[in-house]
């Protein structure tokens, strides 16, 4: 995969991080190079979040769940942190209800649900049907995996699949 650096201008992060992301990509193949130039970038940007969520799913498609959650869970923290939200569900979910549309608030909704996934992955089901319900009941339009996820795990091994 051939990749420019005009693809990455939307990027607020300096040509040197720019670089770094793009010979990841171009290295996708040999994991061991790539995830070195990933971290590289993800030292050097910082917390950025564009960075951050490039670096969550590349983990997460490289099979590195755990690496994936760390990085998801960041992001959950650096946009509480920003936007100064409460840590409780309760004082949390009018917040995310009223300013859902925020660009701010969706992403931390799709890294909430990507926290849910991926503990779903990892065998820890009741933390997943926690998330992943809590997101639910924000995302009436389906934008992230939440409800999908949530489904799967509450489906009764007697339903069947029409």
């Amino acid at each position: 995969m051939v990749t420019n650096q005009d693809q990455l201008s939307w990027y607020d992060v300096s040509e040197e991080v720019k670089n770094l992301l793009i010979l990841a990509s171009n290295n996708w193949e040999n994991t061991i190079l790539a995830e070195q130039y990933i971290s590289e970038a993800l030292n050097k940007a910082k917390n950025n979040l564009d960075v951050l969520i490039g670096a969550y799913r590349f983990f997460f498609y490289k099979k590195k769940p755990e690496t994936a959650l760390d990085i998801a869970k960041k992001i959950l923290k650096i946009i509480r942190e920003t936007e100064k939200l409460p840590l409780q569900w309760e004082k949390l979910k009018p917040i995310l209800v009223g300013r859902q549309s925020d660009s701010s608030i969706r992403l931390y909704l799709n890294a909430y649900a990507a926290e849910g996934f991926i503990l779903a992955k990892l065998g820890r089901l009741e933390e997943a049907k926690l998330i992943t319900q809590r997101v639910k009941e924000i995302d009436k339009n389906r934008e992230s995996c939440a409800t999908t996820v949530f489904e799967v795990l509450t489906k009764s091994p007697d339903e069947d699949d029409d």
